[in-house]
């Protein structure tokens, strides 16, 4: 009886033999645009703010595009926070899917602390450095939360979420410092990382692929925009945006 001969890492050389890994996917998106701060120029408590116009939009375009490619969802996922509530729900009513969410709270976007308590000469830096390169875990989120801390809220829950053998297809819908974070988990998966480079667009879709092994990760797309795919009129990060927005109501 002759054998069928192996690799070295014992995968058949046999078309029919071989058994390709199975994969599940995740959709994970970042909630769509709000506004951090009122008409007159006081900051919104960013627990809860909601979606502006612009962010309303974002989340229909979308709701949209998976209707278009007729995706369903086993899971939706969201932090509780209403922006990713909200923008869930847009996404379920364009494509007709009447689907409980489940909100985990340790995915809440990274924590800062008050403004006010960081010195005028550090304000800056507290912004625009919040994301900037490949983070080491002891940078604050403008004075608030270490990145490390984020990693320890998050990491765990990603290996909760895999351990479910119970689920396809999964949306998220979360917020930018959690996606860097489960990216860079996606990209290098045996290193505690928050790679800042990552950009993540209001109302963005990534798609993740996730096998059996825990290092097993395929990154399909990242920070696609429905309503902008090529990103044309955005050059500024996030945090260059709001400290922009901080300070023209700053100077009110």
């Amino acid at each position: 009886m002759t054998k069928t001969p192996l690799t070295n890492s014992g995968v058949p050389l046999d078309a029919e033999a071989y058994a390709p890994p199975r994969r599940r996917r995740i959709y994970l998106m970042r909630h769509g645009a709000v506004t951090y701060f009122d008409d007159s120029g006081k900051p919104i408590v960013p627990e809860s703010v909601p979606l502006n116009a612009t962010g309303r939009a974002q989340a229909r375009a979308a709701g949209e595009l998976f209707a278009a490619q007729a995706i369903r969802f086993d899971r939706v996922i969201v932090s509780g926070l209403p922006r990713t509530i909200e923008t869930a729900q847009h996404v379920l009513a364009e494509i007709g899917q009447d689907i409980a969410l489940e909100s985990w709270p340790e995915w809440q976007e990274i924590r800062g602390g008050r403004l006010s308590e960081i010195a005028p000469q550090d304000i800056h830096a507290a912004f625009v450095g919040a994301f900037d390169g490949v983070a080491p875990e002891d940078r604050r989120f403008l004075g608030g939360e270490t990145v490390g801390q984020l990693l320890d809220r998050i990491l765990p829950s990603i290996a909760k979420l895999r351990a479910d053998p119970h689920w396809d297809t999964v949306l998220l819908v979360l917020h930018g410092g959690v996606n860097r974070v489960i990216l860079s988990h996606a990209i290098h998966p045996t290193q505690r990382l928050f790679i800042g480079q990552l950009a993540q667009a209001a109302g963005c879709i990534n798609a993740l692929d996730v096998g059996e092994a825990p290092h097993d990760w395929v990154v399909r797309m990242l920070n696609f925009s429905p309503p902008a795919p090529l990103h044309r009129d955005m050059r500024q990060t996030i945090m260059e945006t709001m400290f922009q927005e901080y300070l023209r109501h700053r100077t009110r």
